[in-house]
């Protein structure tokens, strides 16, 4: 009984020094003082002690295994929204500017014109000129002012009551030589186009035309020249790079590209039929 004892005492303490020499196999990672450790520690036992083999990953490993879609970056962050290369509609629309034209008088081009820097004709209608929203006509029976007082024929306010026919009684005719006529638009405007008829009957040229506006009427405080044909500078208001025209229905139209002004003023010495000068209507666009 006694051996008996003794065997089984032996083999208790051996089972236990045995336990003892076998290494944990698992830690838990929060217990590990290494702040990277974020998963199972490695136990050293191999990959059949128990625990799988499994090691410890660090941030920089993690990194290298991204979740599922998250190699792409969200449509919204690489590709710009739709609508966001182009500018706000409102803050460039033009629109075509409509000119009512009245019937032509004449079909063709003069002949027997010798004038200098004469433009050709576009033997079609003009293309129309795109102006911004909002402008409309401000000449409309405003006040005239001229050089000459007392026209040939007709009155001065002829040159903006909208009749612009070409027909008897619907033009003004001013006195030989440079003369001027003048169009109060009673407030400063943005002017963005004008457009001249003189007398579009017969094919002829008025010579030195000159277009100005000014910020007072006398025509001395901030004068700026918006059209000028006088190549040799005759009237004395300097010398002009824009061309001849011959007067046809369709008036001559100049592009102004929002000039602030409240008077405007249009120059002509004689045509190439006479010494007269005429105007058969005016009209300026602004807003």
């Amino acid at each position: 009984m006694i051996k008996n004892k003794a065997i089984l005492s032996l083999f208790v303490v051996g089972l236990v020094a045995l336990m003892l020499m076998v290494p944990s196999c698992k830690k838990s990672a929060n217990n590990s003082s290494d702040p990277k450790v974020t998963d199972t520690k490695d136990c050293g036992c191999g990959e059949n002690c128990g625990c799988g083999g499994a090691k410890a990953k660090t941030d920089g490993e993690k990194a290298d295994e991204q979740p599922a879609g998250t190699e792409e970056q969200p449509a919204g962050d690489t590709e710009q929204s739709a609508g966001t290369t182009e500018q706000p509609t409102g803050a460039t629309d033009l629109v075509p500017l409509e000119i009512k034209l009245p019937k032509p008088m004449f079909v063709g081009t003069p002949t027997n014109i010798n004038i200098e820097n004469l433009e050709k004709p576009l033997g079609k209608a003009r293309p129309l000129l795109q102006v911004p929203q909002g402008v409309t006509l401000l000449s409309l029976n405003k006040p005239v002012a001229s050089s000459d007082d007392e026209p040939i024929i007709g009155d001065l306010e002829q040159a903006d009551d909208g009749d612009k026919e070409g027909i008897d009684g619907s033009w003004v005719e001013l006195g030989p030589g440079k003369q001027w006529l003048q169009i109060d638009l009673e407030k400063p405007a943005e002017i963005y186009a004008i457009v001249i008829w003189h007398y579009h009957r017969q094919g002829q040229i008025y010579k030195d035309v000159v277009v100005q506006v000014a910020d007072d009427a006398d025509f001395i405080s901030n004068v700026r020249t918006l059209f000028n044909n006088d190549i040799d500078n005759s009237s004395g208001l300097g010398i002009g790079q824009d061309m001849h025209y011959v007067e046809t229905a369709e008036g001559k139209l100049i592009p102004v590209k929002g000039v602030k002004a409240q008077y405007v003023r249009f120059y002509s010495n004689g045509n190439t039929s006479n010494d007269l000068n005429h105007y058969t209507e005016i009209e300026i666009f602004g807003k």
